[in-house]
């Protein structure tokens, strides 16, 4: 039997679904020839696939903010391991700030397991002979913010 992470209710995750063709509701790949475009499968790559560097032995998002991690490096006294979990946090709920109604807990954790498992793989494949976790707290939470996913390298 399949890992159910890997077969999710679409019809639960995406309630737009069951609103199309006319309240009879349409598939999951119906709704993206709908609704998708080349340009934001591009832009959801940035999310999905990013891009990765190593700086001064720490692995961080290629597009990290050299001024910030100066700071954070000054603030953990060199601690390299603290720097990346906090340069490389993301909360889940803040992915898509300008959505008119909050996620449900379900999309959430969906979509954090998902993030958990691709960029694993992405640095993985980046790099190879670096230990790398991904870490995504599921533990019970009234808050949604509190779901959080980041990264970083267990020899630090």
């Amino acid at each position: 039997m399949q890992d159910q992470k890997y077969k999710p209710d679409y019809d639960a995750l995406i309630p737009e679904l069951r609103l199309w063709n006319a309240g009879k509701g349409v598939d999951i790949d119906g709704w993206l020839a709908g609704v998708g475009s080349y340009e934001h499968a591009v832009a959801y790559l940035r999310l999905f696939w990013p891009a990765f560097t190593v700086h001064e032995d720490c692995v961080l998002f290629a597009d990290f903010n050299l001024e910030s991690f100066r700071g954070f490096m000054e603030q953990t006294i060199g601690d390299k391991r603290r720097v990346e979990v906090v340069m490389n946090h993301h909360h889940i709920l803040d992915l898509f700030p300008n959505v008119p109604q909050e996620p449900s807990k379900d999309l959430i954790l969906h979509l954090g397991r998902a993030l958990k498992d691709i960029w694993s793989c992405k640095l993985k494949h980046d790099f190879p002979t670096r230990v790398i976790t991904v870490s995504f707290p599921e533990d019970e939470t009234e808050d949604l913010r509190d779901y959080e996913i980041t990264f970083f390298q267990d020899q630090h």
